[in-house]
């Protein structure tokens, strides 16, 4: 479990192919001490920690993960946003993310809001009952409150702050992010339909 409060990014230094999985080898945050078996957010995707060293850790994608992400389109050297997973004792600052991807949206535009930026987005229609404005959901592991919500799109603002310390600042239309669902949202809806 996360809170969506990405703590820093780092890059990846290799990626192996093994049976139609991926290893990716990440670089080690500076100060971080991970653990085999340790879960670390990895561009909003949960990712269980399977060997580590003084320089990186090296995580296993499988072929489900790679389909339903964007991390099947990821090259060495490219950056990613990590956070580690909470504990009973963490503050939670944004909202409870569980690293489960639902689906990638596309970013249809950016535009400048003073010194934020609002970005609408593109996603399967079938996941739009489930955002609602003022709600939350998780964009590559970034925790973010929904602006505008209409059949298919969503549109979120991003402060200066959060683009400077995550991914997202280098990313524009076209280009694909992983979403995560506000997981209350979907027991909810789950429970009324019974």
């Amino acid at each position: 479990m996360f809170s969506g409060i990405v703590e820093t990014t780092s890059p990846i230094l290799k990626i192996r192919r093994a049976r139609g999985q991926r290893i990716f080898s990440i670089r080690t945050p500076k100060g971080w001490r991970l653990k085999e078996g340790e879960s670390v957010s990895v561009e909003g995707v949960c990712s269980t920690v399977q060997k580590t060293d003084r320089r990186t850790f090296h995580v296993t994608y499988m072929p489900e993960t790679l389909r339903r992400s964007t991390l099947g389109g990821l090259r060495p050297l490219d950056s990613l946003n990590l956070e580690r997973s909470l504990t009973l004792s963490s503050l939670i600052g944004g909202h409870l993310v569980q690293g489960h991807v639902d689906a990638t949206a596309r970013i249809l535009k950016v535009r400048n809001e003073g010194e934020a930026k609002m970005y609408e987005f593109e996603l399967p229609r079938r996941l739009s009952r489930f955002i609602v404005e003022k709600g939350s959901i998780a964009l590559d592991g970034i925790s973010l409150t929904v602006v505008r919500s209409r059949p298919g799109r969503f549109t979120v603002s991003f402060l200066a702050y959060t683009l400077n310390r995550t991914t997202m600042g280098a990313k524009g239309p076209g280009d694909w992010v992983n979403v995560e669902i506000d997981v209350i949202a979907k027991y909810i809806e789950k429970l009324t339909r019974r």
